[in-house]
């Protein structure tokens, strides 16, 4: 197994964290993006540095606010100064919002899109040209099945995760040229700590809503229960098997759930590969044929 470089997003807690450690005990090195390093999220900077001082691992904290271009270029000259290379970028930094979608202000939904589908942008932007001399790279896109189907009372971060899906399939095509490949992951509801970090509705039309919100609530509830105990330690491994994939095999989606949750999403992607492939032809394009003739739109269920 080849070692790799990698920047993560979003790394001070959930599914950041626990793929920052996975992949630095697998024996990658990692730079570990938290913003507000030596503020608020000092003490999950700290931990990590901790860990990884006591572990032995090639693990770096490095100060990364999706939300600015100054930010996010620094963090990635700073990883690129000192590791020399960048072979993998993990966008995993984003927000929830739950409720319906009028109770949320424009500014909400705002900082929403900037979060989960500008940062993500900003971070490619930065690492693309580095990738693109290297004449290899890869970018996962901590997505959501949510950015595949969507419900009652998750239509704004659904909306979000919906454009983060048509940005991770059009850099597929655009980056096969120069040996990078583009990745959405799908995680499905996991316990973690998104929801409390989420943007909160604050209109007073949520009030109309309350009886839907509280049956949605209990439905989300059952679901979590009937899914046994969901590992989202189940993430991590599957962006490390995505890295440590050979290049050219890797699908465009793949799906990580528990239980059933991950059947719907499944669907919906084997389906809109079928037409994105008759498009194409009808186009007379190629679909992001591959060098190695595997299918690009194989979309495999993580399982382990």
């Amino acid at each position: 197994m080849t070692f790799q470089t990698i920047l993560i997003t979003g790394a001070g807690s959930g599914f950041g964290r626990l793929t920052a450690l996975e992949l630095a005990r697998r024996g990658h090195t990692v730079f570990a993006g938290i913003r507000d390093t030596t503020g608020r999220n000092a003490g999950a900077s700290g931990e990590l540095r901790d860990l990884a001082a006591a572990e032995g691992l090639a693990l770096h904290v490095l100060d990364l606010d999706v939300q600015s271009d100054v930010s996010v270029e620094n963090a990635v000259g700073e990883a690129l100064g000192r590791a020399g290379r960048l072979d993998v970028v993990v966008n995993n930094a984003g927000l929830s919002a739950i409720g319906p979608i009028e109770a949320f202000s424009s500014a909400q939904a705002h900082l929403l899109f900037d979060t989960n589908v500008l940062g993500n942008l900003r971070v490619i932007r930065a690492a693309l040209p580095t990738m693109r001399v290297q004449g290899s790279g890869l970018l996962i896109q901590i997505s959501s099945v949510l950015g595949r189907v969507a419900s009652q009372f998750t239509g704004l971060y659904a909306a979000s995760k919906f454009a983060l899906e048509g940005l991770t399939e059009a850099l597929h095509h655009e980056l096969a040229p120069f040996g990078i490949e583009a990745v959405a992951l799908e995680p499905g509801a996991y316990p973690t700590d998104l929801l409390a970090k989420g943007v909160q509705p604050g209109s007073p039309a949520v009030t109309a809503y309350a009886a839907g919100l509280q049956q949605f609530g209990a439905a989300v509830g059952s679901a979590m229960q009937s899914a046994g105990e969901a590992d989202p330690g189940d993430v991590a491994k599957a962006v490390a098997r995505l890295i440590e994939m050979p290049a050219g095999t890797r699908p465009v989606r793949l799906v990580v759930a528990p239980g059933r949750q991950g059947q719907g999403p499944e669907t919906v992607n084997t389906a809109s590969e079928r037409a994105t492939a008759e498009f194409f032809s009808a186009m007379h394009l190629t679909a992001g044929e591959l060098t190695s003739g595997q299918d690009p739109y194989t979309t495999p269920t993580a399982t382990d």
